[in-house]
């Protein structure tokens, strides 16, 4: 379904994307891939993408061909093209400053093989290239439905690397467990069905941004799935994009280089009005209470695709913000984040 273009096309209608404001990502070389990606999973990912079924090694040892990494035209060059953009958005604030890659955010690839829709870990290469062009310490914060194990995979155990992550507990692929501390890299806050804005704002003030700012990080990577709002299909999260927001405005001042990605989202109205928001947020823009006739014709234009899933609500297609979703602040999740909690400084 159409995101990134659905986020261009509302930040262009709402006049919020200059020339000056943006850049086309150059696609990743081969070469560049393997700075963490196996050389005979880049070979089989350029060789499946001209083929209509996978061979068996395809299928077998590197995942291609699944109902979650199926075999399509561009399954090479769309993910090393958000690859791309995480090493020019790492260049682009060497000296500092701030970038939205919303094309990015595919946390679950793994080394040698595809992972729940994510063919290269554009997230882990962004981070290398931080690496590369001087920054040590790096904060990545995760805030989409599912668990980073790919991330986490990558960086287990490295000093320099705090990774904070909210997901839908009991949700795929099943890992980042409370007592699951990544040797010491990682705090992990898996969160009940339902999780709502009032969770959410407690996890970041009292969680989330005292663990980032204790760590000091020279960069911050913002991983923003808008999968974990109420809407997205394949989660049962309650959170508004508004709880985006609000991680978002916390966070952005805590580190001289800020990159904020995508991630998942699957419903084709609310991840497109995510993003688009986030990307006003970055930008210093005003989010109208109403969207421009331009804006609300973007939005009027997408669809689901097929299938029988329900018509938006109204307001989904007039408006970016969510209306605030606050409840109940339930034990469980107060327990949670304390057990963290106390896990703060120690990284």
């Amino acid at each position: 379904m159409p995101r990134v273009s659905t986020v261009l096309d509302l930040s262009r209608a709402l006049g919020w994307l200059p020339r000056s404001r943006y850049r086309t990502s150059p696609r990743a070389l081969p070469n560049a891939l393997m700075a963490w990606h196996d050389p005979a999973y880049i070979a089989a990912l350029q060789q499946a993408e001209t083929l209509d079924a996978p061979t068996d090694t395809m299928l077998r040892q590197h995942h291609l061909g699944t109902l979650s990494n199926p075999l399509f035209p561009e399954m090479f060059r769309r993910p090393a093209t958000g690859v791309g953009g995480m090493m020019l958005a790492a260049e682009l604030v060497q000296n500092g400053g701030v970038v939205h890659v919303p094309g990015a955010g595919t946390h679950h690839g793994l080394p040698d093989r595809a992972n729940g829709f994510c063919y290269l870990n554009d997230c882990v290469l962004g981070m290398l290239a931080l690496r590369h062009f001087g920054a040590r310490r790096i904060a990545y914060v995760d805030i989409d439905a599912h668990h980073c194990d790919g991330v986490a995979a990558a960086f287990a155990g490295d000093p320099d690397i705090l990774m904070v992550s909210t997901h839908e507990e009991g949700r795929w692929p099943f890992t980042g467990a409370l007592d699951d501390d990544g040797g010491g890299a990682a705090m992990n806050l898996p969160v009940p069905r339902g999780f709502n804005d009032s969770e959410m704002r407690l996890a970041r003030e009292a969680l989330i941004v005292p663990a980032v700012a204790a760590f000091r990080p020279d960069a911050i990577v913002l991983q923003c799935g808008a999968d974990a709002v109420e809407e997205d299909p394949l989660s049962r999260m309650g959170l508004s994009n508004n709880a985006h927001i609000g991680v978002l405005r916390a966070l952005r001042h805590l580190a001289p280089r800020f990159i904020l990605t995508g991630g998942g989202g699957y419903n084709p109205w609310t991840v497109g009005r995510c993003w688009t928001a986030l990307w006003g947020t970055l930008a210093g823009r005003d989010i109208p209470d109403q969207l421009p006739v331009a804006a609300q014709a973007v939005l009027a234009e997408l669809s689901w695709g097929g299938g029988a899933r329900p018509a938006p609500q109204p307001h989904i297609l007039t408006t970016l913000r969510d209306p605030r979703r606050e409840g109940i602040i339930r034990p469980e999740v107060v327990a949670r984040i304390e057990v963290l909690r106390r896990r703060i400084g120690r990284q």
